[in-house]
Protein backbone atom coordinates (compact mmCIF):
# COMPACT_ATOMS: atom_id res chain seq x y z
CA UNK A 1 0.00 0.00 0.00
CA UNK A 2 2.89 2.45 0.92
CA UNK A 3 4.28 1.57 -2.53
CA UNK A 4 1.76 2.57 -4.29
CA UNK A 5 1.30 5.52 -2.88
CA UNK A 6 4.81 6.54 -3.54
CA UNK A 7 4.53 5.34 -7.24
CA UNK A 8 1.28 7.46 -7.27
CA UNK A 9 3.29 10.50 -6.05
CA UNK A 10 6.01 9.97 -8.52
CA UNK A 11 3.49 9.66 -11.32
CA UNK A 12 2.19 12.97 -10.33
CA UNK A 13 4.95 14.66 -9.92
CA UNK A 14 6.45 13.95 -13.11
CA UNK A 15 2.78 15.49 -14.52
CA UNK A 16 3.34 18.09 -12.76
CA UNK A 17 7.17 18.81 -14.38
CA UNK A 18 6.18 18.03 -17.69
CA UNK A 19 3.16 20.42 -17.43
CA UNK A 20 5.79 22.65 -16.17
CA UNK A 21 7.89 22.05 -19.33
CA UNK A 22 4.88 22.20 -22.13
CA UNK A 23 3.98 25.28 -20.38
CA UNK A 24 7.34 26.81 -20.51
CA UNK A 25 7.77 26.13 -24.54
CA UNK A 26 4.46 27.28 -25.62
CA UNK A 27 5.45 30.75 -24.11
CA UNK A 28 7.00 33.42 -26.55
CA UNK A 29 9.39 35.82 -25.37
CA UNK A 30 7.56 39.19 -25.81
CA UNK A 31 9.19 41.51 -27.91
CA UNK A 32 10.83 45.17 -27.25
CA UNK A 33 7.70 46.15 -30.01
CA UNK A 34 5.30 45.09 -27.78
CA UNK A 35 6.64 46.03 -24.89
CA UNK A 36 6.23 49.67 -26.29
CA UNK A 37 2.57 48.69 -27.43
CA UNK A 38 1.57 47.63 -23.82
CA UNK A 39 2.99 50.33 -21.69
CA UNK A 40 1.56 52.91 -24.34
CA UNK A 41 4.49 55.17 -24.20
CA UNK A 42 8.05 55.58 -26.26
CA UNK A 43 10.80 56.88 -25.17
CA UNK A 44 13.25 59.21 -27.06
CA UNK A 45 16.86 60.18 -26.44
CA UNK A 46 18.14 63.24 -28.04
CA UNK A 47 20.31 65.99 -27.10
CA UNK A 48 18.36 68.99 -27.49
CA UNK A 49 21.47 71.66 -28.19
CA UNK A 50 21.15 71.11 -31.95
CA UNK A 51 18.63 74.14 -33.98
CA UNK A 52 16.73 73.16 -36.13
CA UNK A 53 17.26 69.30 -35.04
CA UNK A 54 16.10 69.31 -31.48
CA UNK A 55 16.60 72.62 -29.26
CA UNK A 56 14.93 73.68 -25.89
CA UNK A 57 12.50 76.80 -26.45
CA UNK A 58 9.86 78.62 -24.36
CA UNK A 59 6.36 77.85 -25.58
CA UNK A 60 3.30 79.23 -23.81
CA UNK A 61 5.37 80.11 -20.49
CA UNK A 62 6.92 76.68 -20.45
CA UNK A 63 10.31 75.26 -21.33
CA UNK A 64 9.85 72.73 -24.31
CA UNK A 65 11.98 70.38 -26.58
CA UNK A 66 11.30 71.10 -30.16
CA UNK A 67 12.39 70.87 -33.13
CA UNK A 68 12.23 68.43 -36.63
CA UNK A 69 13.97 65.57 -35.04
CA UNK A 70 11.16 66.20 -32.50
CA UNK A 71 8.60 66.47 -34.98
CA UNK A 72 9.54 63.33 -36.06
CA UNK A 73 10.07 61.29 -33.03
CA UNK A 74 5.72 62.44 -32.56
CA UNK A 75 4.75 60.89 -36.06
CA UNK A 76 6.66 57.49 -34.95
CA UNK A 77 5.06 57.38 -31.74
CA UNK A 78 1.36 58.26 -33.37
CA UNK A 79 1.78 55.74 -36.12
CA UNK A 80 2.41 53.12 -33.16
CA UNK A 81 -0.25 54.66 -31.29
CA UNK A 82 1.51 55.59 -28.12
CA UNK A 83 2.53 58.66 -26.15
CA UNK A 84 6.36 60.04 -26.35
CA UNK A 85 8.49 60.87 -23.80
CA UNK A 86 11.93 62.88 -24.60
CA UNK A 87 14.98 62.13 -22.07
CA UNK A 88 17.39 65.11 -22.94
CA UNK A 89 21.24 63.96 -22.46
CA UNK A 90 24.11 64.45 -23.64
CA UNK A 91 24.97 62.99 -27.13
CA UNK A 92 27.88 61.33 -26.46
CA UNK A 93 26.06 59.22 -24.16
CA UNK A 94 22.83 58.07 -26.51
CA UNK A 95 23.93 55.04 -27.39
CA UNK A 96 24.83 53.57 -24.27
CA UNK A 97 21.35 54.54 -22.99
CA UNK A 98 19.55 53.22 -25.60
CA UNK A 99 21.56 49.92 -25.28
CA UNK A 100 20.52 50.20 -21.44
CA UNK A 101 17.01 50.27 -21.96
CA UNK A 102 17.00 53.78 -20.67
CA UNK A 103 15.63 55.09 -24.12
CA UNK A 104 13.74 53.35 -26.63
CA UNK A 105 14.77 54.79 -29.94
CA UNK A 106 17.79 57.59 -30.57
CA UNK A 107 16.45 60.83 -33.20
CA UNK A 108 19.39 63.63 -32.49
CA UNK A 109 21.02 64.06 -36.33
CA UNK A 110 22.91 60.90 -35.60
CA UNK A 111 24.81 59.93 -38.74
CA UNK A 112 25.00 55.87 -39.17
CA UNK A 113 28.49 55.29 -38.95
CA UNK A 114 30.08 52.19 -39.66
CA UNK A 115 31.48 52.41 -35.84
CA UNK A 116 27.77 53.12 -34.44
CA UNK A 117 26.30 50.40 -36.42
CA UNK A 118 28.83 47.94 -34.50
CA UNK A 119 26.47 49.11 -31.46
CA UNK A 120 22.99 49.54 -32.76
CA UNK A 121 20.53 49.36 -35.77
CA UNK A 122 19.46 52.15 -37.71
CA UNK A 123 16.55 53.05 -40.12
CA UNK A 124 16.67 54.46 -43.44
CA UNK A 125 18.29 57.59 -43.64
CA UNK A 126 15.47 61.00 -43.17
CA UNK A 127 17.84 63.72 -43.73
CA UNK A 128 21.12 64.60 -45.61
CA UNK A 129 22.92 67.84 -44.78
CA UNK A 130 25.73 69.56 -45.75
CA UNK A 131 28.32 70.46 -42.82
CA UNK A 132 29.71 74.11 -42.71
CA UNK A 133 32.20 76.59 -41.24
CA UNK A 134 30.49 79.16 -39.32
CA UNK A 135 33.22 81.88 -38.28
CA UNK A 136 33.27 85.66 -37.08
CA UNK A 137 31.28 87.46 -40.14
CA UNK A 138 34.63 89.84 -40.62
CA UNK A 139 36.31 86.75 -41.17
CA UNK A 140 33.90 84.76 -43.71
CA UNK A 141 36.37 85.93 -46.73
CA UNK A 142 39.49 85.28 -45.14
CA UNK A 143 38.47 81.42 -44.94
CA UNK A 144 38.28 80.16 -48.63
CA UNK A 145 39.13 76.54 -47.67
CA UNK A 146 40.01 73.57 -45.01
CA UNK A 147 43.98 74.89 -45.65
CA UNK A 148 42.56 78.34 -44.38
CA UNK A 149 42.24 76.42 -40.61
CA UNK A 150 45.43 75.11 -40.40
CA UNK A 151 46.78 75.40 -36.82
CA UNK A 152 43.52 77.42 -35.65
CA UNK A 153 41.01 76.93 -33.17
CA UNK A 154 38.26 74.98 -34.33
CA UNK A 155 34.83 74.09 -32.02
CA UNK A 156 32.99 70.80 -32.24
CA UNK A 157 30.34 68.51 -30.98
CA UNK A 158 32.34 66.25 -28.50
CA UNK A 159 31.56 62.53 -30.20
CA UNK A 160 30.26 63.72 -33.02
CA UNK A 161 31.22 63.73 -36.95
CA UNK A 162 32.05 67.39 -37.16
CA UNK A 163 34.94 66.25 -34.33
CA UNK A 164 36.03 63.78 -37.11
CA UNK A 165 36.11 66.29 -39.91
CA UNK A 166 38.42 68.55 -37.88
CA UNK A 167 40.69 65.83 -36.81
CA UNK A 168 40.62 64.42 -40.15
CA UNK A 169 40.73 67.39 -42.85
CA UNK A 170 42.00 70.42 -40.77
CA UNK A 171 46.00 70.33 -40.51
CA UNK A 172 47.07 71.22 -36.73
CA UNK A 173 43.76 71.83 -36.08
CA UNK A 174 43.58 72.56 -32.06
CA UNK A 175 40.43 71.44 -31.80
CA UNK A 176 38.22 71.93 -28.62
CA UNK A 177 34.86 69.68 -27.95
CA UNK A 178 32.16 70.77 -26.10
CA UNK A 179 28.70 68.67 -25.35
CA UNK A 180 26.53 71.56 -26.19
CA UNK A 181 26.16 73.96 -29.86
CA UNK A 182 25.41 76.96 -28.14
CA UNK A 183 28.92 76.60 -25.93
CA UNK A 184 30.49 76.14 -29.37
CA UNK A 185 28.79 79.61 -30.84
CA UNK A 186 29.60 81.25 -27.56
CA UNK A 187 33.18 80.84 -27.74
CA UNK A 188 32.96 81.74 -31.30
CA UNK A 189 31.57 84.92 -30.84
CA UNK A 190 33.71 85.61 -27.98
CA UNK A 191 36.97 84.73 -29.77
CA UNK A 192 37.75 81.57 -27.99
CA UNK A 193 38.14 79.99 -31.49
CA UNK A 194 38.17 80.99 -34.79
CA UNK A 195 35.50 78.32 -36.33
CA UNK A 196 33.11 75.75 -35.62
CA UNK A 197 32.08 73.13 -37.99
CA UNK A 198 28.31 72.48 -37.74
CA UNK A 199 25.68 70.91 -40.44
CA UNK A 200 24.62 73.64 -42.67
CA UNK A 201 21.12 73.96 -40.99
CA UNK A 202 22.15 73.84 -38.13
CA UNK A 203 24.63 77.01 -39.30
CA UNK A 204 22.65 79.08 -41.45
CA UNK A 205 19.81 79.41 -37.83
CA UNK A 206 23.16 80.71 -35.68
CA UNK A 207 24.34 82.97 -38.64
CA UNK A 208 20.60 84.93 -39.35
CA UNK A 209 19.98 85.18 -35.98
CA UNK A 210 23.60 86.51 -34.95
CA UNK A 211 24.94 89.58 -37.71
CA UNK A 212 28.35 88.53 -36.00
CA UNK A 213 28.97 85.55 -37.44
CA UNK A 214 29.22 84.43 -40.90
CA UNK A 215 29.53 81.05 -43.38
CA UNK A 216 32.86 80.69 -44.81
CA UNK A 217 32.69 79.62 -48.19
CA UNK A 218 33.68 76.48 -48.16
CA UNK A 219 31.99 72.65 -49.01
CA UNK A 220 32.44 69.83 -46.68
CA UNK A 221 31.69 67.01 -48.49
CA UNK A 222 29.46 64.74 -46.85
CA UNK A 223 30.93 60.75 -46.13
CA UNK A 224 28.19 60.05 -43.64
CA UNK A 225 25.29 59.72 -46.07
CA UNK A 226 22.82 61.64 -43.38
CA UNK A 227 20.69 61.06 -40.41
CA UNK A 228 19.08 58.01 -39.49
CA UNK A 229 17.18 56.87 -35.89
CA UNK A 230 19.05 54.57 -33.80
CA UNK A 231 17.60 51.61 -31.87
CA UNK A 232 18.63 48.65 -30.07
CA UNK A 233 20.24 45.70 -31.93
CA UNK A 234 17.59 42.86 -32.24
CA UNK A 235 14.55 44.93 -32.74
CA UNK A 236 13.50 44.73 -36.53
CA UNK A 237 9.96 44.75 -36.13
CA UNK A 238 10.44 48.58 -35.04
CA UNK A 239 12.99 49.58 -37.60
CA UNK A 240 10.22 48.20 -39.97
CA UNK A 241 7.77 50.50 -38.20
CA UNK A 242 9.88 53.76 -38.05
CA UNK A 243 10.71 53.28 -41.76
CA UNK A 244 7.41 53.25 -43.14
CA UNK A 245 7.05 56.47 -41.14
CA UNK A 246 9.66 57.98 -42.44
CA UNK A 247 8.73 56.82 -46.28
CA UNK A 248 5.75 58.74 -45.34
CA UNK A 249 7.23 62.05 -44.37
CA UNK A 250 9.57 61.58 -47.05
CA UNK A 251 7.04 61.37 -49.60
CA UNK A 252 4.80 64.06 -48.30
CA UNK A 253 7.50 66.44 -48.03
CA UNK A 254 6.72 66.49 -44.34
CA UNK A 255 9.90 66.13 -43.06
CA UNK A 256 11.44 69.62 -45.69
CA UNK A 257 8.26 71.31 -43.35
CA UNK A 258 9.13 70.63 -40.20
CA UNK A 259 13.23 71.95 -41.04
CA UNK A 260 11.76 75.15 -42.03
CA UNK A 261 8.95 75.65 -38.99
CA UNK A 262 11.58 74.60 -36.66
CA UNK A 263 14.14 76.90 -38.01
CA UNK A 264 11.93 79.96 -37.32
CA UNK A 265 11.42 79.03 -34.17
CA UNK A 266 15.04 79.66 -33.07
CA UNK A 267 15.43 82.89 -30.99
Amino acid sequence: MFKKSINKMIVVFMVVCLGMVFTGCGKSEVSQYEKIKESGKIVLGTSADYPPYEFHKEVDGKDQIVGFDIEIAKAIADDMGVELEIKDMDFGGLLAALNTGTVDFVVAGMNPTSERKEKVDFTNIYYNATQAIVVKAENKDNIKSMDDLKGKKVGVQMSSIQEGIAKDEIEDAQIKSLTKIPDIILELKNDKIDAAIVELPVAKAYVDKNSDLGLADITIKDETGGSAIAIKKGNQEIVDQMNKTLDKLVKENKIEEFVVEATEMID
